[in-house]
């Protein structure tokens, strides 16, 4: 019991020393922020931690290495979000084994910006012209590996396309303001596509019931709008999941208890802390709860889960609940299946 906490006690130190090292507070740096958006229920419920305990094709937009832990031949998920002001946004992925080859997946992750009022700065007592209605997008496609190499270590990696295109925009090529006479002016589009690369790894530490993993996420180059350069939304994460009953050497078949902390680095902003548990009655009944901190509006999360094999295949559906705020909640719903 001792070596199992101490081994609990090293990790969770490991994992949490970049919080000192990166004190710098950053803001606005990044861009393609989409990127950034949680997708799986079962995540979200947990307080935003998906590094670990996702064993299924949701886990290539948390840790890529989380594909080499699926037990199934193919895996397919689906979630769709209810964000704030009425921008939504889904993903899709589907996860296969190839024997000792290791796992490979496929996703795509797309934005509903909805319908938004252009306008331009004018030189008439309004100081703003209306240029009509334009509708933002966004998406990402990926293609990961991962690959099991022992009991205990897996690692992932995950290439990536991410597009986004936010209406053309009218831009000075020369002049001052609006009333310049020497104001030229040109049409702008403002879309581009980038890739980037997410790495990850996981470590079991067998027996004991304890798992940590880390990642880094959207390794890329810089974009260029207009003027502006800008890299995508870089993170580094770390993560900490305990078994509960297995550490203290009560395991049942009826119950499961899971509990973690999660620390995430992400280049413009300072570090977040997520903390959460996930309880199991019967392998198949599921309730989640958890916390964010260091975020300027979302905190409590919650979650509930069905995982019951019909017919020879795993039929998972979670629902968690995310209060945002003054934007209040978000809704997310996510189902899947392996066979």
């Amino acid at each position: 019991m001792k070596n199992k906490i101490y081994h609990a006690l090293i990790m969770l130190i490991i994992g949490f020393l970049p919080i000192a090292a990166w004190s710098v507070e950053k803001k606005a740096q990044v861009g393609f922020r989409f990127l950034e958006n949680p997708i799986s229920a079962e995540a979200i419920a947990m307080g935003g931690m998906g590094v670990l305990g996702i064993e299924n094709a949701n886990t290539v937009f948390w840790n890529p290495s989380g594909l080499g832990w699926i037990n199934s031949s193919y895996d397919v998920a689906a979630s769709y979000t209810r964000g704030i002001a009425d921008i939504n946004y889904g993903a899709f992925a589907g996860a296969f084994k190839l024997g000792n080859l290791g796992v490979f997946a496929i996703d795509m992750t797309y934005m509903d910006y909805g319908v938004f009022n252009g306008t331009i700065r004018s030189d008439n007592n309004e100081g703003f012209s209306e240029t009509g209605s334009f509708t933002p997008s966004a998406y990402a496609a990926g293609l990961s590996y991962a690959q099991r190499v022992s009991d205990r270590f897996a690692y992932g990696v995950r290439l990536k396309y991410a597009y986004q295109n936010l209406g053309s925009v009218t831009v000075s090529t020369s002049g001052t303001d609006v009333d310049d006479s020497l104001l030229v002016t040109e049409l702008v589009q403002n879309k581009h596509g980038e890739p980037a690369i997410d790495i990850g790894a996981t470590y079991d530490f067998m027996g004991s019931g304890i798992r940590f993993g880390a990642v880094v996420q959207n390794v890329s180059r810089e974009v260029t709008y207009v003027r502006e350069a800008f890299p995508l939304p870089f993170s580094v994460s770390f993560s900490l999941h305990a078994d509960v009953l297995k550490l203290l050497g009560k395991e049942t078949q009826q119950h499961d208890l899971i509990v973690g902390v999660e620390s995430t680095h992400p280049r413009d902003y300072k570090e977040k802390l997520k903390f959460g548990f996930e309880y199991r009655y019967l392998k198949a009944f599921i309730v989640r709860a958890g916390y964010r901190l260091n975020y300027d509006q979302r905190g409590f999360t919650f979650g509930l889960g069905l995982d019951k094999e019909i017919g020879g295949m795993h039929l998972r559906v979670d629902y968690a609940f995310e209060s945002y705020g003054v934007f209040k909640a978000v809704n997310t719903f996510t189902i899947g299946t392996s066979f």
